[in-house]
């Protein structure tokens, strides 16, 4: 069954727009509640934010539904979705809440949910609580002296700082190490230079002066050439790039080159095979990593196991199989040793601990594969359109597929947070790649155009 509201990662839209209004985080606050609502013990839900303008009407919507069912809220600030997952586990809450839409720009935002486990809910959790939004409340509405209470909780992004530093390893420190790190002017803005800085790094810190309209914009991992230029001019051994909500990073090398989560995974997953600590004999990651770091892997013995585009879809399957390690080349990295889910900051300190421990420079440590040329363009379509499903569109995809057959691959899907359908091919010969995409690409457009 389709879901109405959530996508690949919460509910995501234009804020104060369907499905992003006020009324309709209300409807989750209280469906969500009621879902979460289970014995006779004080419940409760963490709500974090990142620094968006509209998270100011999202989260006291989000808490009138909440308390409407009897929940306690801790509103805990603007803070990493990472850190909004650790704080439900560590507070012992029913529920989690992170309002963001991440690395998109200020003008949207969504709701992200996590059980009380810490990770994000499951498709079937999803539908359940859509099914309470749109077929009403019943007499669940508590009685006014069991209604729940607000607080704001008090340094909460401290007990995230603390927590982040105690994945670093303990015999090692940052010291005479320069540190660009871009928090996109977003949820990370004071965590992460204080992690760094207390581990002993010389931080230059950017994108760490949020107004509610700047997030994303020009900056972080979105925009990465910004940490690429300051890692040069600041002449830093290294950059990191998070995004609006910190749950994904990306690498400059000292020589202001880019390095993505697929080279970040295949440096992580190495150490950990080295050490011995890697579980599952493999790395997990998603339908768009680069075959050359799937080539990488098994030169190492390891595997590269793909799943579906979205950190909660990698989740689910290092769950499954018992792997410590998996993300996404758009810089989600998940190690289940640490987090539930991506988190920027610490897969940037583990990535660290392999650069200070080699004592090589950034550029030599992360650069594991030469990654096969790739190409990936957007097509944008209107609502209620479905050009995949078009006899022309499927035609131009095999036709795609059959052309890289043995030396590539084509990937084609539909966007789960914008209205947009993502052509990926990647392959040994660049020229017939762009080719590929191209003629695809000009296929979905005609196609969007005539519907």
């Amino acid at each position: 069954m389709t879901r109405k509201y959530f996508g690949t990662d919460g509910i995501r839209g234009r804020a104060n727009s369907h499905p992003m209004t006020a009324e309709i985080a209300m409807k989750v606050g209280m469906a969500a509640g009621r879902q979460f609502t289970r014995g006779d013990h004080v419940h409760r839900v963490v709500i974090g934010k990142d620094t968006r303008l509209s998270g100011y009407m999202i989260e006291p919507a989000l808490a009138a539904g909440f308390i409407s069912m009897g929940m306690d809220v801790i509103f805990a600030g603007p803070m990493p979705t990472p850190a909004v997952a650790m704080l439900t586990r560590s507070l012992r809450a029913d529920l989690g809440v992170m309002i963001s839409a991440s690395h998109n720009p200020y003008q949207d935002n969504g709701i992200k949910l996590f059980g009380p486990d810490g990770y994000k809910l499951s498709d079937d959790i999803e539908r359940e609580i859509e099914a309470r939004m749109d077929n009403g409340y019943g007499d669940h509405l508590v009685p006014s002296e069991k209604l729940g209470r607000a607080q704001r909780m008090e340094n909460s992004v401290g007990r995230y700082i603390e927590y982040a530093k105690n994945t670093f390893p303990r015999h090692l420190r940052l010291d005479g190490l320069k540190v660009v790190v871009d928090c996109a002017n977003g949820a990370a803005y004071k965590a992460a230079p204080a992690v760094l800085w207390e581990l002993g790094a010389e931080v230059v810190p950017v994108g760490v002066t949020p107004n509610g309209t700047n997030i994303n914009k020009g900056c972080g991992s979105t925009a990465p050439s910004y940490v690429c230029e300051q890692v040069v001019a600041h002449g830093a051994h290294i950059g990191i790039a998070l995004d609006g909500d910190a749950d994904r990073v990306l690498i400059s090398d000292e020589n202001g080159q880019l390095v993505d989560g697929d080279q970040l995974m295949a440096v992580i997953g190495h150490y950990l095979n080295e050490t011995g600590q890697l579980r599952g004999g493999g790395v997990v990651a998603t339908i768009m990593s680069n075959l050359g770091m799937e080539k990488y892997l098994n030169g190492l013995g390891l595997d590269l196991i793909r799943t579906q585009v979205g950190d909660r879809y990698v989740v689910e399957k290092m769950r499954l199989g018992g792997y410590n390690v998996g993300g996404e080349q758009s810089g989600h990295i998940v190690l289940s040793d640490f987090t539930t889910t991506g988190d920027g900051i610490i897969a940037a300190l583990q990535v660290l601990a392999v650069v200070i421990q080699s004592g090589k420079p950034v550029s030599e440590i992360c650069r594991r594969f030469t990654p096969y040329p790739q190409i990936l363009k957007n097509v944008r379509f209107e609502a209620g359109m479905t050009p995949l499903d078009q006899p022309l569109v499927q035609q131009a995809i095999a036709a795609g597929e059959q052309r890289l057959l043995g030396s590539g691959r084509v990937v084609i899907r539909k966007s789960g947070t914008e209205p947009l359908i993502r052509v990926m091919a990647e392959g040994e010969d660049e020229l017939l790649v762009q080719t590929v995409v191209d003629d695809i690409v000009s296929t979905v457009t005609v196609a969007c155009k005539a519907a």
